[in-house]
């Protein structure tokens, strides 16, 4: 079996982050999150919302697609994810998947900016068969770039001590979020029109800063002597025996269960900030670019706080400040009738996304047994991508069913949200941490 973490000495901060591994690590976050700011949050949802949304009707209408369209990148990677954490227990390779998932959600990357400037000439109910393609690029970009991330969150153990484990968790989230700062360097060159320009830039910035991690870090195969010869769908078998063991591993899976709902939040606000701010409460795009950099700054320095504060209290705790955090932003977003709410909304769900994510790797990292610990970066990745189908879901049908009631259809949905949060954090109140694994 792979080792499980790695054993060098204590280190000093510095010296850690200074880590060429930790270093090039950290710069696939810087490179991946430009992929998740700019196409995600911003771009794709502003090209949806500029092709379709021309009136208040069809803006929830677009609300739909882009919902939609998340959720079954999401689907897909529920029925694979499970299988990839088993991979790694029984191969030990992990950058050897991220180099393959991240280059095959580039190229798609690239080829949303081809076919959203290609005009074929053909549309059908008035949508161009353009955007179509380009929603289809999409769903593919971003499946691969959210199964390569199951990959990079394994590859944590391999960095340092799991005293260590907190702090590179928040730097590898903080260095991620400077990335959404160089991406936002595209808008410079998009403007407040032709949204889909930003696509290919993006890709080529994707693929750049994804080099140190494809050149320098190196996997730690398991040897073909020691390796587990059973047949390749035997990996589902053995995720389906993981969950009947559920009273041996009960407090993962009650954390498993509660990070579905709270993700259920975050997928879904990710996804939709950017078409709410500007459509429902009133932002311009340059405004909503503003307040995504302050809501980035927050997030990195949330992330990097938020390594101390877990390492100080400990995940359980840091995860349940995390989640209140959470519910005030989103009660801000519903509430918000002028811009100044929506202000403080974004700020501190800023701070709360790069925080979460933070200390839900530290909490995983905890509970895991070390024996399993791949498959249950597997499993989170599970529990966390199917409320990244249910969320999207909820929220696109609540617009399209409501979409003849305007701006009102878009809040209820976000208010869905609200709810998801609160259950999450009364389940995850109920983890036990004081478990031996």
């Amino acid at each position: 079996m792979e080792k499980q973490f790695s054993n060098k000495k204590a280190r000093s901060s510095i010296a850690l982050y200074l880590s060429l591994p930790i270093l090039s690590w950290a710069f696939y976050d810087f490179a991946n999150t430009i992929f998740s700011s700019n196409i995600n949050t911003i771009f794709f949802p502003f090209y949806m919302d500029e092709t379709l949304g021309t009136d208040e009707v069809k803006q929830q209408v677009a609300s739909t697609f882009i919902s939609y369209a998340n959720a079954i990148a999401s689907f897909f990677l529920v029925i694979f994810s499970p299988l990839f954490g088993v991979w790694i227990d029984r191969t030990g390779f992990k950058k050897k998947f991220i180099v393959w998932f991240a280059l095959i959600s580039i190229l798609f990357t690239f080829l949303m900016g081809v076919f959203s400037s290609i005009d074929f000439g053909i549309s059908n109910a008035g949508i161009p068969i353009s955007l179509f393609y380009v929603v289809v690029s999409f769903v593919i970009a971003k499946f691969f770039f959210n199964s390569s991330l199951v990959f990079y969150d394994a590859m944590m153990p391999d960095l340092g001590t799991k005293e260590e484990m907190p702090l590179i968790s928040g730097f590898g989230v903080a260095i991620g979020y400077l990335g959404t700062l160089f991406g936002l360097l595209v808008y410079l060159y998009v403007g407040n029109s032709d949204f889909h320009k930003a696509f290919i830039p993006t890709a080529v910035l994707y693929l750049l800063f994804s080099l140190p991690i494809f050149l320098i870090n190196k996997d730690q195969p398991i040897p073909k002597s020691e390796r587990n010869r059973t047949a390749f769908l035997d990996g589902y078998r053995e995720i389906i025996t993981t969950f009947k063991d559920m009273k041996q591993y009960k407090a993962i899976f009650t954390f498993m269960i509660a990070y579905f709902f709270i993700n259920d939040a975050i997928a879904t606000t990710i996804a939709m900030m950017a078409v709410y701010a500007t459509a429902i409460v009133g932002f311009t795009s340059n405004e909503f670019i503003l307040l995504y950099l302050v809501s980035t700054i927050s997030t990195i320095i949330g992330s990097i706080a938020f390594g101390y504060i877990t390492k100080k209290i400990g995940a359980k705790s840091a995860v349940t400040c995390v989640s209140i955090l959470m519910i005030v932003a989103l009660i801000f977003a519903v509430f918000a009738l002028n811009p100044w709410m929506f202000w403080i909304a974004g700020s501190m769900f800023g701070i709360s996304l790069g925080s979460m994510w933070v200390t839900s790797r530290t909490l995983i990292i905890e509970l895991s047994p070390k024996e399993k610990q791949g498959q249950f970066f597997g499993l989170f990745a599970f529990s966390g991508k199917v409320s990244s189908i249910i969320g999207p879901v909820i929220y696109g049908t609540v617009t399209l069913l409501l979409r003849d009631y305007g701006t009102i259809a878009s809040r209820i949905a976000l208010s869905t949200l609200i709810i998801m949060t609160i259950i999450g954090l009364l389940i995850h109140l109920r983890v036990r941490t004081n478990v031996t694994n």
